[in-house]
C-alpha cells in the first residue's frame, strides 16, 4: 500500500508545484526580459531604421511599440493565482544617456508634428491635441515601463536642484551663487533644462516701441560656470553633479513642463529645490533649508515662497510669507487663481517655520518624496498660470503641509523686461499669435480640478484636456473642500477671503490635526 501512495502522492506534489511556481518562474523569466528590454528603450535617433520611420510618417508610438515591446504582448495571456501577483520590486534607474535619448526623440518628434500644422489658421484645440497623440505614444509608454526604475529618495542630506532656463542672461549668476554659497556643495546636484537660441540667428525679446531684433546666440549658463571660478572650485562639471539637457528654444513646452521633464534627472537625492534661473543665495542656504524642514512641525513640510527682490535687503532677513491670493481679472487669464506678494509678517526671525497657504514655482524645498507622491502633470504644457495653485492644493491634499522660511536664503530678479519670453517663442514658431488660445485650452485641466463650475467635465472641449487627469490630480489623504476654506478660496463665487491665520503667524484651526507636537529629530548617518 505504501509503495503504491507515497509516489502517487510524490508526484502529485510535484505536478501542483509545477503548476503554481512554473508559471512564476516562467513570468520572471520573462520580466528579467522586460527589464533588459527596457534598459535599451531609448532609441538611437541617428539609427537610419528611425529616421525612415519619421520620414514616412510613420508615429514613434507605433515604431516603439513594434519594435521594443513585442514580448510584453506576449504577457497578456499569462494568469496567475491571485497570491502570487506581487508588486514588482524597484530596479536600477535607466542611465541618464537613455533618459537623454528618450526626451531628444519626444521633442524632435513633437516639433516635427507640430511643424506640420503651424501656420496661419491652426488653433489652440489643434496644438493640444497634436501635443496629446505624440505624448501618449511616447513618455507615456516610457513612464509607465520605467515606474519601478524612479529612484526612491536616500537619507544623506543630499539636494536635487531643479533648474529650469529659458535664455536666461542671469542663469551663470544663479549656478554661481548656488555653488559658491553652499556649506556642502558636494551635496549639491542640478538638473538644468536650458532652453536656449544656440544660433546662428536669434531675435530678442519685445524692446522699446515695441521692436523685435535680431540677435546673437544666447550664453550658455552650462560653459559659463564650468569655466568661471565657482564652476572649478566646485568640481561640479566634473563629478557628474550637473546633469545638462539643452532644448532649442523652439521647442520650448513652457515652464512647468521644463519642471516635469527635469524631474527625470533626479537620482535619489533626499531633498528637492525648485528655483528659477534668475537667483542668488546666502551663505549656507543649504543648511538652513535643510534644517527648516527638520524643524517644522509637521509630517512633511514643504518651504516655499516668494522671494524678496534683489534690490531688498534680504541676506538672513525675517522670512517672506505669501498669505493671500486674488482671481484674475485680465481677460486672457480666464480668472484662474493669482497667489498675491509675499512680505515679512513677523517682527522677529521665528524659531521655526511659521505655516502658509501656497507654494511659490519660483522656491520651493522639500522632502524628495513628492516626486513620488505627488509628481509632475505632463499634460500641462504652455501654461504660465495656474502651476502654483494647482501644486499647493495637490501637496496639501496628500499630505504635505506648507510653511514659509524663517529667513531668507535666496533673491529673485523680478524686473527683466525686454528679455525673451517662452510665448514670444510659441507665437513665432506657430506663425501666429496663438499662445493665450493654447492656454485657455488646456487651463480647463486646472480649472475642472479646483472645481470651478464653468470647468466642469461635461462642459469642457475637446474633452481629451482632462485625459488621465485623475492620476495627476488631488491627492487622497485630506480634503479639497477643506483646502479651499483655510485658504480662503470659492471657486463658485469668485471671492476670497483673507488669510489672517497667515498673517498672525498661527496655525489655522482646519490644519491643526496635522501639527507635530513632538517631532522625532531624523537619523543621520555616521
Amino acid at each position: 500500500y505504501n509503495y503504491v501512495i507515497f509516489p502517487a502522492l510524490l508526484i502529485t506534489s510535484i505536478a501542483l508545484f509545477y503548476f503554481f511556481f512554473g508559471s512564476v518562474f516562467k513570468t520572471n523569466t520573462v520580466d528579467n526580459s522586460q527589464r533588459n528590454l527596457r534598459k535599451s528603450i531609448a532609441l538611437d535617433i541617428s539609427n537610419e531604421a528611425q529616421l525612415e520611420s519619421i520620414a514616412s510618417n510613420k508615429t514613434i508610438g507605433d515604431f516603439v511599440q513594434a519594435n521594443v515591446f513585442i514580448e510584453y504582448d506576449n504577457l497578456k495571456h499569462l494568469s496567475l493565482p491571485s497570491r502570487y501577483n506581487i508588486e514588482e520590486d524597484f530596479i536600477d534607474p535607466p542611465p541618464i544617456s537613455e533618459i537623454e535619448k528618450n526626451m531628444t526623440l519626444y521633442l524632435s518628434t513633437l516639433h516635427e508634428s507640430l511643424s506640420a500644422i503651424a501656420g496661419p489658421t491652426v488653433t489652440g484645440v489643434q496644438v493640444w491635441e497634436t501635443f496629446l497623440h505624440v505624448t501618449k505614444s511616447m513618455p507615456m509608454v516610457w513612464d509607465e515601463q520605467n515606474k519601478y526604475r524612479f529612484p526612491k529618495p536616500r537619507n544623506d542630506n543630499t539636494i536635487f536642484v531643479s533648474l529650469g532656463t529659458y535664455r536666461d542672461p542671469y542663469c551663470p549668476m544663479t549656478i554661481k551663487s548656488l555653488y559658491a554659497n553652499a556649506k556642502f556643495p558636494e551635496n549639491v546636484f542640478v538638473g538644468m533644462f536650458q532652453q536656449n537660441c544656440f544660433g546662428p540667428k536669434c531675435r530678442t525679446g519685445v524692446l522699446v516701441g515695441g521692436k523685435v531684433e535680431d540677435a546673437g546666440p544666447d550664453p550658455d549658463c552650462y560653459v559659463e560656470f564650468c569655466k568661471s571660478e565657482e564652476g572649478i572650485n566646485s568640481n561640479a562639471c566634473n563629478n557628474g553633479h550637473i546633469r545638462l539637457f539643452n532644448v532649442n528654444e523652439s521647442e520650448s513646452l513652457g515652464p512647468y513642463m521644463a519642471r516635469y521633464l527635469g524631474a527625470k534627472f533626479y537620482r535619489g537625492e533626499q531633498y528637492y529645490l525648485q528655483i528659477d534661473s534668475h537667483s542668488e543665495f546666502v551663505h549656507a542656504w543649504d543648511e538652513k533649508l535643510i534644517k527648516m524642514v527638520e524643524d517644522a512641525p509637521a509630517e512633511k513640510p514643504v518651504i516655499s515662497t516668494y522671494p524678496p527682490d534683489s534690490t531688498q535687503n534680504w541676506k538672513d532677513t525675517i522670512g517672506f510669507r505669501m498669505c493671500d491670493s486674488d482671481f484674475a481679472t485680465a481677460q486672457i487669464e480666464k480668472q484662474i487663481i493669482r497667489l498675491g506678494s509675499s512680505i515679512a509678517f513677523d517682527h522677529e526671525i521665528p524659531a521655526v517655520a511659521k505655516y502658509a497657504p501656497f507654494v511659490a514655482a519660483g522656491f520651493f524645498f522639500s522632502p524628495a518624496s513628492f516626486l513620488h507622491e505627488v509628481p509632475f502633470d505632463p499634460f500641462l504644457p504652455y501654461i504660465f498660470m495656474g502651476e502654483e495653485i494647482s501644486m499647493s492644493a495637490r501637496l496639501w491634499t496628500s499630505g504635505y503641509d506648507i510653511f514659509s522660511p524663517t529667513v531668507n536664503v535666496l533673491n529673485h530678479y523680478y524686473v527683466r523686461r525686454h528679455y525673451p519670453k517662452f510665448w514670444e517663442t510659441v507665437n513665432r514658431f506657430f506663425k501666429r499669435p496663438i499662445h493665450n488660445d493654447i492656454m485657455e485650452v488646456i487651463l480647463n485641466r486646472v480649472k475642472c480640478m479646483l472645481g470651478y463650475p464653468e470647468s466642469k467635465p461635461e462642459m469642457i472641449y475637446p474633452n481629451s484636456v482632462l485625459y488621465r487627469m485623475e492620476e495627476w490630480g488631488l491627492g487622497k489623504k485630506r480634503s479639497f473642500s477643506r483646502y479651499m476654506e483655510m485658504v480662503g478660496i470659492d471657486t463658485l463665487s469668485k471671492k476670497v477671503t483673507p488669510n489672517q491665520w497667515c498673517h498672525k503667524g498661527e496655525w489655522p484651526e482646519i490644519a491643526m490635526p496635522y501639527q507635530l507636537t513632538n517631532k522625532p529629530k531624523p537619523a543621520r548617518l555616521l
